[in-house]
């Protein structure tokens, strides 16, 4: 039981540091030398695929390392490391692409406030279209600020 408990903490652990690396990556990575593939992002092509799609599987890669080394080493630490990467990254992937930018046309409105609060810092973030001047570079965890209702008729 304590070795499960163990395991459960390392996803946990994984998860939790992924918004601060993904965070460090959206400042410092995407909005700098890698605004050639997050550009399209900020400002849209109208195309289905985006090159900041690209991300997606740049972020996939050390999930897939860290589970693969972790099942050769017989289950270890690894292999919960690369579960708690993949879960952050399903996490991102529902709430950047399907709930904050919709990107299937089906969403509908926004009725949890931790969920407009996500909205309303990513939005804060895409008012922004250069590369310079951005605010809330997290995804999963924004500032206070943004969970405050403003207006009575928000998404």
């Amino acid at each position: 039981m304590i070795r499960v408990l163990i395991d459960i903490g390392w996803v946990l652990a994984a998860f939790a540091g992924m918004e601060f690396i993904a965070w460090a990556a959206h400042k410092y990575v995407m909005h700098t030398f890698g605004w050639v593939l997050h550009r399209d992002h900020h400002q849209p092509t109208g195309r289905p695929f985006q090159r900041n799609d690209l991300f997606a599987l740049i972020f996939a890669i050390p999930s897939w390392l860290f589970m693969q080394f972790g099942v050769m080493a017989g289950c270890d630490y690894r292999l919960y490391i690369g579960i708690g990467i993949l879960l952050y990254g399903i996490a991102y992937f529902l709430a950047h692409e399907y709930l904050i930018h919709d990107r299937w046309h089906n969403r509908g409105k926004i009725g949890n406030w931790y969920l407009r609060g996500l909205a309303r810092a990513h939005f804060a973030h895409h008012k922004h279209k250069g590369k310079e001047d951005g605010e809330c570079f997290g995804m999963l965890v924004v500032p206070f600020k943004y969970f405050r209702r403003t207006t009575a008729n928000e998404a």
